[in-house]
C-alpha cells in the first residue's frame, strides 16, 4: 500500500496523479488529498466559486474560515500581513508539519475561505505528496479535512469516499494518513499567542518553546 509520509520519494507514475490532481485544481475543481495529519479537502484559494464549493462539500457553515496550505514560505507572504518574532519561532520548530498558524490577513487578500474575517490560517505541511501537489497547482491550497461538517476526518481515501466522494472532482489516493490527528492550531495576532486547538502538537511543546 503506498504510503509516502514524509519522504521525498515518490514513486515516476505516481507523480502522474499528482500532476492530474492540481489540474483539476487549477480548473477550478476541488480534490481530497493526503497530508500528514488527515486527508485535506481543497482548491485554488483564489477562486473564489471553487472555495464556495468546499463549503457546499462539506455542508460547512460559510461563517467558519477555511485553514490554508502553503508549499514554501515564500507563499506566506501573499496570505499574512506580518510574521511576529514568536511565530517565526514556532514556523522554525514546527513547520513542515502538524501545526496551523493564525495570522492577520494580507490587505489585498479577499476570500470566501476566510468567512469575512481579517484572520487566516495557514501550515506547511509535513507530507512530500502535499507540498508537491501545492507545487504542481502552483498556488496555496484550501486545507480543511475532507469531511462532511461535525464527522470523523478521514484517514483513507476509503474514508473519503464514503462522505464526500460524490461531491469531489478527484481523490488522490496517497494510502493512509500517518498522523492521524488533525493539526495543532495557534493564534499569533494576540500577545501573547493562544492555543485554540490542541492537535497533533502537544501544548505543552508549544508553551515551552514560547514560553
Amino acid at each position: 500500500m503506498i504510503n509516502f509520509s514524509n519522504s521525498g520519494n515518490i514513486p515516476l507514475d505516481f507523480l502522474t496523479q499528482i500532476k492530474r490532481c492540481a489540474s483539476v485544481l487549477q480548473a477550478g475543481g476541488i480534490a481530497a488529498y493526503p497530508t500528514d495529519t488527515v486527508y485535506g479537502l481543497g482548491t485554488d484559494v483564489y477562486n473564489d466559486s471553487a472555495v464556495k464549493r468546499i463549503f457546499a462539500a462539506k455542508q460547512r457553515p460559510v461563517t467558519l474560515p477555511l485553514p490554508i496550505l502553503i508549499g514554501d514560505l515564500s507563499q506566506l507572504n501573499e496570505l499574512a500581513a506580518d510574521i511576529p518574532s514568536f511565530a517565526r519561532k514556532l514556523m522554525t520548530e514546527f513547520w513542515p508539519g502538524a501545526l496551523t498558524i493564525v495570522f492577520n490577513k494580507a490587505p489585498a487578500l479577499n476570500s470566501p475561505a476566510l468567512a469575512g474575517n481579517s484572520r487566516i490560517g495557514v501550515r506547511l505541511p509535513g507530507h512530500a505528496v502535499t507540498l508537491r501537489l501545492i507545487q504542481e497547482a502552483e498556488c496555496p491550497i484550501v486545507g480543511t479535512s475532507a469531511n462532511l461538517h461535525n464527522h470523523p476526518a478521514p484517514l483513507t481515501a476509503a474514508e473519503v469516499r464514503e462522505q464526500i466522494g460524490t461531491v469531489v472532482d478527484f481523490i488522490l489516493d496517497g494510502g493512509p494518513c500517518p498522523g492521524g490527528v488533525e493539526s495543532t492550531i495557534v493564534d499569533v495576532t494576540a500577545d501573547p499567542p493562544v492555543i485554540l486547538r490542541t492537535g497533533a502538537i502537544p501544548e505543552e511543546g508549544i508553551l515551552n518553546l514560547l514560553y
